[in-house]
C-alpha cells in the first residue's frame, strides 16, 4: 500500500521549451521523496540512492500543477531497500489524483566511509512490505 511521502507545486521556473515541467526535476523530485521514505523506514539519514530504474513519464506537469508523491516497499536486503515511488496530479474539481509518473528505487544504507552497511535486523523486521 502506497504511502503519502510530500508534495511540490510546478513552478514557472521549473518549465521547458515545450510548457512542462523539466523531466530532470521530476526525477529529482522523486529522488528526494524515495531517499526520505528509506531513511524513515530504516531509521537512518544514511540512504543513498543505488539505482532508478525505468521512469515511466505518462502526463505532462504544468505550471500550477499539486504533485502528490507516494512510495511503499517492494523488497528489502540486507543492507537496501526498494521502492515504487510514484508522482501524482491532485485534480482540485475532481477531488482525484491522476498518476503523471513513476519508476522504482533502490536505496542502500552506509557507513561514514560511504561502504555499504547492514540494515538494523530489528527495524527490518518493522517494515511492511507490499
Amino acid at each position: 500500500m502506497s504511502q503519502y511521502i510530500t508534495s511540490k507545486i510546478c513552478q514557472a521556473g521549473e518549465i521547458g521549451i515545450h510548457g512542462n515541467l523539466f523531466g530532470g526535476t521530476m526525477l529529482a523530485w522523486l529522488d528526494e521523496a524515495g531517499a526520505s521514505l528509506a531513511a524513515y523506514l530504516c531509521a537512518t539519514p544514511d540512504m543513498v540512492t543505488l539505482q532508478m530504474k525505468e521512469v515511466l513519464f505518462k502526463q505532462p506537469v504544468k505550471t500550477g500543477d499539486h504533485i502528490r508523491l507516494f512510495g511503499n516497499v517492494l523488497r528489502v536486503g540486507k543492507s537496501s531497500i526498494t521502492l515504487a515511488v510514484e508522482a501524482k496530479r491532485y485534480l482540485f474539481a475532481q477531488q482525484e489524483l491522476e498518476l503523471v509518473c513513476s519508476t522504482e528505487m533502490i536505496y542502500v544504507r552506509i557507513n561514514a566511509q560511504g561502504k555499504s552497511i547492514a540494515i538494523d535486523p530489528q527495524v527490518k523486521e518493522n517494515i511492511s512490505v507490499g
